[in-house]
């Protein structure tokens, strides 16, 4: 079974702590510390909430409602970590992304969430009824973030981050 990655994302102190105990999973980001908190955990007293970033566990598959899709710029803070538990991912609210979609007869996804596609590298592959293979390569290089599969068609949507 293939491991998804944990999905963190901007949230409010008041979404994340009452009275001293988390309400949910989530990471405190405070200066150079990062503390992460199961639900029902209280809140280290060396945290001041009021100078603190909040992200809250969210459901992975839901990472494309904090996603401009008109403009592809991430519209909170958010990160990832890939089933490994120790690459993540950080996205700042703003952060462009490239949003390439796959469509055509038969998809074949190459590169993977977590995955560094480069600009002549293929990320994936579409083939028409006419059996015609056709590589999709990014415009620059970067990063494979999420892929969304459209349920009302089996069609995908890579969103990559790009590098500087």
């Amino acid at each position: 079974m293939e491991k998804l990655p944990r999905l963190y994302v901007e949230a409010t102190p008041e979404e994340c702590v009452k009275e001293g105990k988390t309400l949910t999973e989530c990471v405190v980001l405070m200066e150079n510390v990062e503390v992460w908190l199961k639900e029902d955990e209280r809140l280290p007293e060396f945290v001041d909430a009021s100078k603190a970033k909040f992200l809250k566990r969210e459901v992975y598959d839901r990472f494309y409602l904090y996603v401009d899709r008109i403009e592809g710029k991430m519209v909170a803070d958010a990160m990832l970590v890939l089933p490994d538990g120790r690459t993540r991912i950080y996205l700042k609210k703003g952060d462009e992304l490239m949003i390439l979609p796959v469509e055509g007869f038969t998809k074949t996804l190459i590169a993977n969430v977590g995955n560094r596609v480069r600009a002549g590298d293929a990320f994936a592959a579409v083939t028409t009824r006419k059996g015609e293979v056709h590589y999709l390569k990014p415009p620059k290089t970067g990063t494979v973030v999420f892929i969304d599969e459209i349920t009302n068609r089996p069609h995908y949507i890579y969103y990559i981050l790009p590098e500087e």
